[in-house]
């Protein structure tokens, strides 16, 4: 049994693979659509990766092809100058079979995948479904090319298109299920336009601060509101409309100094407490940095919500009086703070408690355990 039918059978004992998905992972494998060149994380590289070509480096091409593990396929949108962003890449393939478990899709369903990427999933929802029943979208016109030729040379001929994966793609509505490859903040309003009413979404979805959520939402009839739950912990690239600010700091603007009532490792303590902060300090994100200024150095966690409130606490004795320093409109840390005693008095709800409901008008609303409790 070569290494991709071992892969396959440990998902499948694991519960990875929905009904019906094994025959499709099996006439579909990675190997296929994954580029001959691809991108491995590289600490002595200026971008942190390290570029893995299938001619050159064979037994190390086929190790990522064929695990189960990321690969990534393009970085900085393909650009030759850049910070090392991974901006394309093949899914893990246990993630992306819980994702189409979770579509539930029936014979006779019709997809719109949002995020065509190296053209695997189209693949395999095409050897699931049909050809005739998948629209796929695409935003990289280099990337979308390439995932064209690779579906027609295994044989898929989906219905692929390249444009804003926001608006969907028209022609072909209404579609029983959408799927997502690409993480949203909000849902566009096109999706569920073009979804029958019953329809289920499933995209990836978080904030600024947390990008971990899976929401797999059930489309209302007309006039009718859409809700839906997050299902499962991920994390996906941004649609590129959606990408989060970078963390700036403030140069003119007065700093505010004080103490953390908190251990700043609190505020990232797991996935279900940074996904309940994102929810309560919107449009807020975070990195790290050392800071050689302090005594001896430490790591510094940089917030800013790009609109000028930025904010800053260090990781090393985090309750003295210039420990955290905040500037601008809102006091970020204060916020940060706030919403994790918020989420301890809830319960520490893990985030498949929350749930996010659409109105007929576009309105985006994301609740705790049922719609009427709303998260302000």
């Amino acid at each position: 049994m070569d290494d991709y039918a071992q892969l396959l059978t440990r998902m499948e004992s694991a519960g990875a693979l929905g009904e019906g998905w094994r025959g499709a992972f099996e006439r579909a494998p990675r190997s296929s659509f994954v580029p001959d060149s691809v991108w491995a994380p590289d600490g002595d590289s200026p971008t942190g990766y390290g570029l893995i070509t299938r001619a050159d480096h064979p037994d190390a091409w086929w190790a990522l092809v064929n695990a189960d593990e990321v690969v990534v396929t393009q970085i900085d949108d393909g650009l030759d100058i850049g910070l090392g962003i991974a901006t394309s890449s093949a899914s893990m393939p246990s993630l992306v079979a819980r994702m189409l478990r979770h579509l539930d899709v029936v014979d006779g369903n019709t997809v719109l995948d949002i995020g065509t990427g190296t053209g695997w999933t189209s693949a395999l929802l095409s050897a699931r479904l049909g050809d005739a029943h998948v629209t796929t979208v695409e935003v990289d016109r280099a990337v979308a090319a390439a995932a064209a030729r690779r579906l027609t040379a295994a044989g898929f001929h989906p219905s692929c298109s390249t444009g804003d994966g926001l608006e969907g793609q028209p022609l072909r509505v209404p579609y029983d299920r959408v799927h997502s490859t690409a993480a949203v903040r909000r849902l566009p309003r096109a999706w569920l336009e073009q979804t029958r009413p019953g329809g289920v979404i499933v995209t990836p979805w978080g904030t600024p601060y947390a990008n971990a959520g899976l929401l797999r939402l059930v489309v209302g009839g007309p006039g009718e509101p859409s809700h839906g739950r997050f299902v499962d912990n991920v994390s996906f690239m941004w649609v590129r409309s959606q990408r989060p600010h970078p963390v700036t700091e403030p140069t003119d603007r007065p700093i505010h100094r004080g103490s953390s009532s908190i251990d700043p490792e609190l505020a990232l303590e797991n996935v279900d407490v940074a996904f309940a902060i994102g929810l309560r300090v919107p449009g807020v994100r975070y990195h790290h940095t050392w800071d050689d200024t302090d005594p001896g150095g430490t790591y510094r966690m940089r917030l800013s919500d790009g609109a000028g409130s930025w904010a800053s606490v260090r990781h090393h004795d985090w309750g003295a009086a210039d420990a955290v320093q905040q500037a601008g409109p809102r006091r970020l840390w204060d916020e940060i703070v706030r919403a994790r005693r918020r989420w301890l008095a809830d319960g520490e709800p893990d985030l498949t408690r929350f749930g996010v409901t659409m109105t007929p008008t576009g309105e985006q609303h994301v609740w705790l355990d049922e719609p009427g409790n709303l998260i302000v």
